[in-house]
């Protein structure tokens, strides 16, 4: 077996120093609990396989587990499909039904109070639900109507709200007042124990009045894949949102895609754009329309506009539109094609400056070849629509290495290197050939990038003059803007922005850990302000097998509208390294971004944009500067209310003024529109718990950066304390009642803030490498909140008794069905199981310490647990249905663009054995968010840590 630095990403968990306090004895219970029967003979699996398709990968003799009239390989009392004992599936947490007949056992959730037809239950599994409120027993507090949603459904369904073809636009009443809104149903935290599955529920619904949109568009109000707001009914005042201690705030992520290709959002292409005159919203579907169409007035600020002449006009085919069918007025999300004047220079063209590490760490582990190999595979893949991509190469050590590429034409033309020794002032040798156009250099970047490797290959240069690079490829590219691509395997330390080694052991886990995440250095931040100013951007790839400072070098994505990658102990001699990275990098160069891009955030008379969180410029209080805009990141703004709200429905409106790669000047514009409320229950019924998580990661990330990761983690213990004491004390009507009382909607909060509280960013332990801490903290501020809700607490499937039609497509979507996650407990876990646990940047496949050889043979070609390859490594590709079916649940768990997120992230793929390497084994149950582990509480310690702190 390869050392623990070659096998395992270089920093394994026992280099964490992650003992699960009393994992053998206290987290293994679950194992011992389960029935461990005698191991089945050969003889008897096969006489199975060829009773049953369905296989026994259960340890043990049928007959004997369940008496001799159940059926070898049949459903058992109270077991899985292939008889494993399984722990009945507890409910979603007691949303009770409307519905005055009960749901049948099983039934999915129904989200928060609505009445609607009961779906299947979760896999399959008819098991009884002891936690789903009998109808009628939790009756909900706050007083919403009889009908919810549903009512107002129906209300929609038989009401003309002014559609396409009207000639006259229905107006708006006054003052729009919501129905009912989203009922709260109290939940005890304690004893109606958290499902997993919960945290696939969609938000609270928005529930606006009939009417308030111009058109009956089921578009007009904003996706929550695009904006999410931790409350879906605003406080009317200010002291009113003060009291529910419950933050207001927009999790915004423009792109839901990598690519234009996979992305819905409709153009409008005629460059007709309608702006308030005073406050500049962009007309949207809930404005007013007055006097007969000829104006409109602002949802935002209330100002009367023209609407103008050509809005009904289409100047292409030369006729007059209807315009209730325009898109603006139909959807919330549209993109507009810019005019003139929205430009103060022609469109920049797309440039990639690629900074490559030649030093000995870079050449020796492969990174100068793999990275090179990967842009020559890719240069079909870069955008270049139009024929204006430009790209640049500087090779790093201890000096500056320009590439001047010539020309296809030129017959003589070859590939020159100038080497600049001076770190101080590194100047330009030959400015007008190192930016160089791809369509028209294509032969010449393809035979320089065939060469570049063996350039370097005997290079035993370790210094690194990575922060003068930075600055020479600033004044090449500053004229026109672009990206920064930084491939580094070394420690910059020759030159500007040179740091030491300042990594020490004795300091982690301590107050002075702190101290380790910030920048040592001024130079970057400064720096990276300068770049953003001049539309540069600037990301990071970071390889280093030892210490590189991620905590500085962070800092220049992360004020550039970049992100940073990092490969702790990256080789790529291991060919799941090599794989990982190309597959990411190439994603990354495919990956379609907006350039010189500004965001603002507009809204409602009353409220205001307090706080931006992200990785970008906030160039003045409420403007952002995106030098690059990517795809794959999200942002966090919280919202202040500094006037009381008159308003029924309040509406913020987010937009991106950007370039596309293809040269044309776009704004995306998403407007979202939510209801006003005096009622402190509404808001709490209305609160989204996965939203509010979000927001508390940004906070928790800048608290840990300014305050110390032990202030970062009780400010998330306090929080969360408050919202109990809150609730108890102004909704619960200050009573216990031996539980701990919580909305049923945010069931989730616990267990995801213990799950921020015990990630790698934030967990208290002195052995987590700083490195590793800045990147984790890196992924917490910037993941899109489908991919961060999976960070925190990761999802585990159970894979030997997965349901019949897991693993295969579902016949009407043709998507591959997952196995039902499990909560992140060892107790859900027996001792002859096969288990996948994936938090989106890593997997781990876990095979049980009693796996019966038949299971080895059908998903890993081996009959016995000692021939397993564990570690990083990938599944065979086997003849029988069940290897495929395990390999179809690994490729969909891992498939982001299914479930609608921009990503480039490959994870790893970790074989784990439960009676092996013992540090891959306490990794992988560091995940195990529900178990303690480290110097972390488990979920149970936890729950209890919190009533106590209630009461």
């Amino acid at each position: 077996m390869a050392a623990p630095n070659d096998g395992y990403g270089h920093y394994p968990p026992q280099q964490y120093g992650e003992q699960a306090a009393g994992y053998p004895d206290q987290q293994a219970q679950g194992y011992d609990n389960a029935a461990s029967p005698p191991p089945q003979t050969a003889a008897a699996l096969a006489a199975e396989h060829g009773r049953k398709k369905k296989r026994a990968y259960a340890a043990g003799a049928f007959e004997v587990a369940a008496g001799a009239n159940a059926a070898v390989g049949g459903q058992l009392p109270g077991g899985g499909q292939f008889g494993a004992p399984q722990p009945t599936a507890p409910g979603y947490g007691g949303y009770p039904l409307q519905d005055p007949q009960p749901a049948p056992y099983g039934a999915a959730p129904q989200p928060y109070g609505v009445g609607q037809p009961a779906a299947a239950g979760v896999g399959g599994y008819q098991a009884p639900d002891p936690y789903y409120p009998a109808p009628g027993a939790a009756a909900p507090v706050g007083g919403g109507a009889a009908g919810g949603v549903a009512g107002l459904t129906a209300g929609f369904s038989s009401m003309g709200l002014g559609g396409a073809g009207a000639q006259q636009p229905q107006q708006l009443p006054a003052q729009p007042r919501p129905g009912p809104l989203n009922q709260l149903y109290p939940t005890d935290l304690l004893n109606q124990p958290f499902n997993v599955s919960e945290l696939d529920l969609p938000p609270p619904s928005i529930i606006i009045p009939p009417n308030t949109s111009v058109t009956p568009s089921p578009d007009a109000n904003c996706a929550p894949k695009y904006i999410r707001s931790t409350l879906n009914a605003v406080p009317t005042t200010h002291s009113l949102l003060k009291k529910s201690k419950l933050p207001f705030a927009l999790v915004i992520q423009p792109y839901a895609s990598l690519h234009d290709l996979d992305d819905s959002v409709p153009v409008v292409q005629d460059q007709v754009i309608s702006r308030c005159r005073r406050c500049r919203s962009y007309i949207n579907p809930f404005v007013t329309f007055l006097d007969h169409g000829h104006r409109w007035r602002c949802n935002m600020c209330n100002l009367t506009n023209d609407v103008p002449q050509a809005f009904d006009w289409d100047a292409a085919a030369q006729k007059t539109v209807d315009r209730w069918q325009r898109h603006e007025l139909n959807h919330a999300v549209v993109e507009f094609v810019a005019p003139q004047e929205y430009m103060v220079r022609p469109p920049q063209p797309l440039v990639y400056l690629f900074l490559f590490d030649v030093s000995y760490a870079s050449v020796s582990t492969g990174l100068l070849a793999t990275s090179a190999r990967t842009i020559l595979d890719s240069l079909n893949r870069i955008p270049n629509a139009d024929r204006r991509t430009r790209l640049g190469f500087i090779a790093v050590d201890s000096s500056l290495s320009y590439f001047s590429v010539p020309k296809d034409t030129d017959e003589n033309g070859e590939t020159s290197m100038l080497v600049v020794s001076d770190l101080e002032e590194p100047f330009l040798p030959v400015p007008q050939e190192l930016l160089v156009p791809l369509s028209e250099c294509r032969t010449s970047i393809e035979t320089f990038l065939t060469k570049l490797p063996d350039m370097f290959v005997n290079n035993q240069d370790n210094g690194s003059c990575m922060g003068s690079a930075l600055r020479a490829g600033h004044k090449l590219i500053s004229p026109l803007g672009g990206k920064l691509v930084v491939l580094s395997a070394s420690l910059p330390n020759v030159g500007y922005g040179k740091l030491e080694m300042r990594e020490d052991k004795k300091l982690l886990g301590t107050s002075k850990e702190s101290a380790l995440l910030q920048t040592a250095s001024g130079f970057y931040k400064s720096f990276a302000v300068e770049c953003s100013k001049n539309q540069v951007s600037i990301d990071m790839f970071l390889f280093s097998s030892q210490y590189q400072d991620v905590a500085s070098l962070s800092n220049l994505p992360r004020y550039t509208g970049g992100q940073t990658w990092f490969y702790p102990g990256w080789n790529a001699g291991r060919a799941e390294d090599a794989i990982k990275f190309a597959s990411e990098f190439s994603d990354y160069l495919s990956s379609e971004i907006g350039l010189e891009a500004v965001l603002r955030v507009r809204a409602t008379t009353g409220l205001r944009m307090s706080t931006f969180y992200g990785n970008f410029f906030n160039r003045s209080s409420d403007l952002c500067a995106f030098p690059a805009f990517p795809r794959d990141q999200c942002y966090v703004v919280e919202v202040a209310i500094d006037e009381n709200l008159t308003k029924g429905v309040v509406c913020m409106q987010a937009a991106v003024l950007h370039t596309t790669c293809n040269g044309e000047r776009r704004i995306r514009v998403m407007t979202l529109a939510l209801p006003t409320t005096t009622n402190l229950a509404d808001v709490y019924a209305s609160a989204d718990q996965c939203a509010i998580t979000t927001y508390f990661s940004h906070k928790a990330v800048e608290r840990a950066l300014s305050n110390g990761l032990e202030s970062a983690r009780d400010m998330l213990q306090s929080k969360l304390t408050e919202l109990l004491q809150t609730f108890r004390k102004e909704l619960a009507g200050g009573s216990m009642g031996g539980g701990l009382q919580f909305p049923s909607n945010l069931r989730g909060l616990p267990v995801l803030f213990l799950g921020l509280i015990k990630n790698v960013g934030l967990r208290k332990s002195a052995q987590i490498p700083s490195d590793l801490r800045s990147a984790a903290l890196c992924q917490l501020s910037t993941l899109p909140l489908p991919l961060l809700m999976q960070y925190i607490y990761p999802r585990l499937y159970s894979l030997h008794d997965m349901p019949d039609n897991a693993g295969i497509p579902d016949p009407e979507t043709s998507q591959i069905v997952l196995p039902p996650p499990l909560n992140l407990s060892s107790e859900r876990f027996v001792p002859y199981g096969l288990y996948l646990i994936d938090d989106g940047q890593t997997q781990f496949l876990w095979v049980g310490r009693d796996t019966v050889p038949q299971l080895l043979v059908d998903v890993f070609g081996v009959g016995d647990r000692t021939q397993l390859h564990v570690g990083k490594g990938s599944l065979p590709e086997l003849d029988n249905d069940f290897n495929e079916r395990v390999r179809a649940v690994i490729q969909k768990s891992r498939d982001y663009k299914s479930r609608g997120v921009g990503s480039i992230i490959l994870p790893h793929l970790y074989i784990v054995r439960e009676d092996g390497e013992p540090s891959l084994k306490l990794w992988a149950q560091t995940l195990l968010m529900e178990d303690r582990a480290d110097q972390g509480m488990s979920f149970q310690q936890w729950m209890g840590t919190l009533r106590e702190k209630v009461s």
